[in-house]
């Protein structure tokens, strides 16, 4: 058996830590996050079964952008290191931890038991740094084939994609789903989860070139759903309902998919089928629904028109997938199977859309997250170690 070194060992690195939150994500990027050195972990604090990972890639998430400006519906008070999902090598792992995690073994982290999104004592540690801590049941390996830059693109993505269409949205073989937000990484997810279910995806999104990478990525028909700004410079929707109904033979879709909200809405409750399931995933076009700063409450929030949704014999279903389970652990058993079913048959590959090398210094992690909020890329945005 291997034997498991001291972390002290294990030489000094680098971590992101978010002194406190901003009144918005960037304000929060530009002067409350900064770079620290960070010391190997004090073995006198580490049990049996806690282990240390190598970082060698984070997702740049934007969750983790709206966390830093506590608006997210789960916050974690700072100081924090920020960085719901990364990968890497296992570096040093508790005498109970190490009959698992075999020093040098590729993993990927799960964020509903480790990182900021977790409700354990593990919430401050982070992917944006050298080494992160987790217990060993918040670990798993990264198939031989995938680079580390897909390993931290898969749970929280394919995890909410499965939770929103299958458990909530019902979807079946053969039905058609509206996709909105397709090129995100959420949405990119919920794109393959409906492919795999046997749906016919039309996705929907504000870049030409995106939307091609969207077909080249499953969606059966992609729609450009950006109209010119309104006179204040305001960007505005597109009329897209007579292309739904012609591309749905003019019965309109079976099930929504929307993590946009906004004004997007409103034209998709006129393109559903009667009895559709709508399925609000996420406001990524409003995203400051709830005040920054941590402040309770939510005086922007997104509206529905009620005499749609009676007319439609609309099904409005809520899909705050973390939440969901950290209530009820049990309903995330079928999903990962599922997820591992595509996984082990080499149907479900996470697409990086774009990948920031971290030299170790502030102004690389921050371009990565201010490309991410800025929705540069398609897919899952990286921040990856340059040594790694």
């Amino acid at each position: 058996m291997s034997t498991t070194p001291s972390p002290l060992d294990l030489p000094a690195g680098q971590q992101l830590q978010l002194t406190e939150w901003g009144q918005t994500p960037l304000e929060a990027v530009d002067k409350h996050l900064h770079l620290v050195e960070q010391l190997p972990p004090d073995p006198s604090r580490l049990g049996p079964n806690d282990v240390v990972v190598a970082v060698r890639a984070v997702a740049v998430g934007w969750v983790d952008l709206l966390m830093m400006s506590g608006q997210y519906q789960h916050a974690v008070q700072p100081p924090y290191t920020p960085g719901l999902e990364y990968a890497g090598e296992v570096v040093w792992a508790g005498e109970q931890a190490l009959q698992r995690w075999p020093l040098g073994t590729r993993v990927l982290n799960d964020g509903l038991r480790t990182g900021p999104r977790s409700v354990g004592p593990y919430k401050r540690e982070g992917g944006f740094a050298t080494y992160a801590l987790a217990p060993a049941d918040g670990l798993r390996r990264i198939p031989d084939t995938w680079r580390f830059e897909q390993g931290c693109g898969l749970l929280g993505n394919y995890e909410t994609a499965w939770h929103c269409l299958v458990a909530r949205g019902r979807l079946q073989a053969g039905e058609t789903v509206l996709i909105h937000g397709a090129s995100g990484s959420t949405g990119l997810a919920a794109v393959h989860v409906a492919r795999l279910v046997g749906a016919t995806v039309i996705a929907t999104g504000r870049s030409v070139e995106k939307l091609a990478v969207v077909a080249e990525q499953g969606a059966h028909h992609v729609i450009h759903s950006a109209a010119a700004p309104d006179d204040d410079g305001q960007p505005q929707v597109a009329r897209f309902r007579d292309e739904v109904k012609a591309l749905t033979g003019g019965r309109g879709v079976d099930v929504v998919y929307d993590a946009v909200g906004g004004p997007i809405s409103l034209e998709t409750l006129r393109c559903v089928a009667f009895g559709a399931r709508y399925c609000i995933v996420g406001w990524a076009a409003t995203p400051f629904v709830a005040r920054g700063k941590g402040q309770r409450g939510a005086p922007n929030a997104n509206v529905l028109p009620t005499n749609l949704i009676m007319m439609k014999g609309l099904d409005v279903l809520g899909c705050p997938t973390v939440i969901s389970t950290h209530r009820d652990p049990s309903i995330r058993r079928p999903r990962l199977a599922a997820i591992d079913a595509w996984v082990e048959e080499g149907k479900l590959v996470p697409h990086v859309g774009r990948t920031f090398a971290w030299d170790g210094s502030l102004d690389s992690a921050r371009a990565a997250l201010q490309a991410k909020w800025r929705s540069e890329a398609v897919g899952t945005v990286v921040l990856r170690w340059t040594d790694a």
